[in-house]
């Protein structure tokens, strides 16, 4: 087991936002998490990758508890967040971007690193002196996941990769994570467009109100006809 999620209660103020969820990714695995706006997916990433605490219950990463550590000393462990709305450094070039994920990284590791996500995004090898504001949508997309690569993660947490994109993008983005999967990096995916993830999950959990109320395989849950009303469209 990769990470592990046990009874975490997470609230903003006096509002419960997450309520004594637990799930877990197991090495190798695309995992996503389904749900409508403000079921408590990006607090539930956030929680994991040391940006929120959890009230109680704990975390394990490798089978070390991380719920206790600073965000990026849980970069350092090999968890990254790909956070919603891509938050790229707006004023600095697309390469700047990619170095600026590599702080973890010993200096000699940064070069090979810069080519292994410019294999993975030629766009972004043409694109490396441009400023990264400059960029489309998916462009920044594309930024984004680079960024987090470059530290190396045995876990990629991505928040929404294909919020505001064109649906050809979109396809893009989810052959993107599948190259990702596919060269051995674990995802957990937190995505509105519940076919998509679906699709390429290996597991599934839906969570609603800051519950999960359904867990399964993609498969069973794309068969299920309480998911299929919810988020399918049928």
């Amino acid at each position: 087991m990769l990470l592990a999620v046990n009874n975490i209660n997470v609230y903003y103020g006096a509002i419960h936002a997450i309520k004594g969820i637990s799930f877990q990714v197991d090495e190798g695995e695309v995992v996503t998490l389904i749900g409508a706006n403000g079921a408590g997916k990006t607090t539930t990433l956030d929680t994991v990758a040391g940006l929120l605490r959890s009230k109680t219950g704990e975390i394990s990463f490798q089978g070390q508890r991380i719920d206790h550590l600073p965000a990026h000393t849980i970069v350092k462990r090999g968890l990254a967040l790909v956070p919603e709305g891509r938050r790229v450094f707006a004023q600095m070039t697309v390469e700047e971007n990619l170095e600026m994920g590599a702080f973890t990284r010993d200096k000699g590791d940064v070069a090979p690193a810069l080519e292994r996500v410019y294999e993975l995004f030629p766009r972004l090898k043409e694109r490396r002196r441009q400023v990264a504001g400059t960029l489309s949508g998916g462009e920044q997309q594309m930024l984004a996941m680079g960024r987090s690569l470059m530290s190396a993660p045995r876990l990629m947490m991505l928040d929404e990769p294909s919020m505001g994109l064109a649906p050809i993008l979109v396809e893009q983005v989810f052959d993107i994570i599948a190259s990702l999967h596919k060269a051995g990096t674990t995802i957990l995916l937190v995505e509105q467009n519940a076919q998509m993830a679906l699709s390429i999950a290996d597991r599934a959990y839906v969570l609603e109100n800051g519950q999960i109320t359904l867990s399964g395989t993609g498969e069973e849950l794309s068969r299920s006809e309480q998911v299929r009303k919810a988020y399918l469209g049928g």
